[in-house]
């Protein structure tokens, strides 16, 4: 399946602003079953400095900065993406994805060859992952005991995220602890994502964090509105022998075609869509859409 995608960012400067210089992680990646076709990135003002990069976890990172003065700055990535979940399940051993117990990949995470150093880093602490809460390992601990398949521990963890918390919109923010997630059961996609890698941590076991979006679909029988979709964010566990294996606690699913990958992080602040500094005073107003939509032309 083939998806266009739009993603604005509109940001509005009461007393208007004189310089800003910002990152923006908005370019979908090439992966198994993913396939970025077309791409192009509209910056209103032109920026006086404009340059794109890989950064140490393999995103594409645009780097550019507005030396004049403005009253706003819009950020439109434009993107056609081929997804196509039925190659990642041809390429995959699912025997060995399901039989790979937690036991057996805390063993092969004793090794020291790359690819064991390169999913290694995914078990420490981040910025915005504290992995010593005893209410996180507590809650971990439910789900995953040693000689359990570490596929079926990680989908049983999605699942009472989904159960357990609640999407509240507007509750959290990037600043908000995760131990204030926990104890309240409320949240949105970034935190669930980010309370399932503090878990799948805390028990010394590979995760990461995933931006990218979801297509979102209408009621039966209305009309999709445009810039109804969203950014989203789910979480990945390393299983020796597969591979990194993809959950949306959100969702409560595998994510499959209608979730597009756009970075992996340690956590949120690794990928946010768009981060800078700014030189203005007074209100300043920040809104975003996304549109995913099945493409009319390849």
């Amino acid at each position: 399946m083939v998806f266009d995608i739009i993603h604005t960012t509109r940001y509005k400067y009461e007393d208007g602003a004189t310089f800003c210089h910002n990152l923006a992680t908005l370019k979908p990646k090439n992966c198994i079953g993913q396939q970025l076709l077309d791409y192009n990135l509209k910056i209103s003002p032109t920026p006086n400095e404009f340059s794109e990069r890989d950064d140490f976890f393999g995103n594409t990172i645009t780097r550019f900065s507005i030396q004049e003065y403005h009253k706003e700055l819009e950020v439109t990535a434009e993107s056609k993406v081929y997804r196509n979940y039925e190659e990642q399940v041809a390429s995959a051993n699912l025997k060995s994805l399901k039989a790979f117990t937690i036991e057996q990949t805390k063993e092969w995470l004793k090794g020291i060859d790359n690819e064991v150093l390169e999913a290694k880093q995914f078990v420490l602490k981040s910025p915005l992952i504290s992995i010593n809460s005893d209410e996180i390992k507590a809650y971990a601990k439910v789900s995953f005991k040693g000689k359990r398949s570490l596929y079926e521990a990680s989908f049983e963890l999605m699942q009472r995220i989904f159960t357990d918390f609640d999407f509240v919109s507007g509750f959290t923010s990037i600043a908000t602890p995760l131990n204030m997630v926990m104890k309240e059961k409320k949240g949105v996609c970034q935190d669930f994502a980010q309370i399932a890698i503090a878990c799948l941590r805390s028990v010394g076991l590979p995760a990461r964090y995933v931006s990218g979006y979801i297509e979102t679909l209408p009621p039966k029988g209305k009309e999709k509105l445009i810039g109804t979709d969203a950014s989203h964010a789910w979480f990945s566990v390393f299983i020796p022998s597969y591979g990194w294996v993809d959950f949306d606690p959100t969702n409560n699913q595998i994510p499959k075609n209608q979730h597009i990958v756009v970075a992996h992080g340690r956590d949120y602040l690794d990928v946010p869509p768009l981060k800078g500094v700014t030189y203005s005073s007074g209100t300043n107003k920040m809104e975003v859409s996304v549109d995913i939509r099945p493409a009319l032309k390849l």
